[in-house]
């Protein structure tokens, strides 16, 4: 139980970045009501008035998105969703945003903190279509990253964070399960070579990773269910 704690303080915010994700129940200011029928608008039709295009022409409808080029944010827990939305934000006195993303950043400019927790909403309540693994001579490096980790590089369990079954933990932890290899891969890329610096732990996490060791535990991680 000490080991798995110990992980689990060592991975906080593990694999896809979710350090900082904020909790309901300890956030001591009461959250605003949200909207998941405005957020439904405002993905799938954008708002041409206020220069802002539908999320929906890239993560597709209901944020299943059909091409590893974009995430499926379809059945991601909303604060997790919120977080990144407000990270690809340029925050009032920043030259640049926490998440570099050349169209997020554009994308989200025109947003709102009530637009955003409205998309988050929305996305969250949705069915996703999960991508699946596809490399049979990789699943035994990717599962035994994912359940125990590489001890000889001090690379933590992702179990350990976002449980058996990919699905994270709402409110600390994203899902991963179900998103396409090539995704995660990238993502896990960009944390390494700090191009996303987001999160610190998973930078640190991914610093420590391999070409295979990385391809391997996204491949995995796709086909979880």
């Amino acid at each position: 139980m000490k080991r798995v704690l110990s992980l689990m303080l060592v991975a906080s915010g593990a694999m896809l970045g979710a350090a900082a994700v904020p909790s309901l129940a300890a956030d001591a200011q009461p959250r605003p009501k949200v909207d998941a029928a405005k957020g439904e608008q405002l993905f799938t039709n954008g708002d041409p008035a206020r220069n802002i295009i539908s999320c929906a022409s890239c993560h597709g409808p209901g944020g299943n998105s059909p091409g590893a080029a974009n995430p499926k944010l379809a059945g991601q827990h909303p604060e997790y969703l919120y977080k990144q939305l407000v990270n690809f934000k340029v925050k009032e006195g920043a030259k640049t945003p926490e998440r570099v993303n050349a169209v997020m950043n554009a994308n989200v400019a025109g947003l709102t903190d009530e637009d955003m927790r409205n998309i988050s909403a929305y996305l969250g309540a949705q069915t996703l279509k999960p991508a699946v693994a596809k490399n049979k001579d990789t699943v035994e490096l990717g599962q035994r990253i994912f359940r125990a980790g590489i001890a000889s590089k001090g690379v933590p369990a992702c179990v350990s964070c976002h449980s058996p079954n990919g699905a994270g933990i709402p409110s600390q932890y994203p899902r991963v399960g179900g998103q396409f290899a090539e995704y995660t891969e990238a993502q896990l890329v960009a944390f390494r070579s700090g191009a996303r610096h987001n999160n610190v732990p998973m930078a640190q996490i991914a610093n420590k990773m391999s070409d295979a060791e990385i391809k391997a535990v996204a491949d995995y991680i796709a086909g979880l269910r």
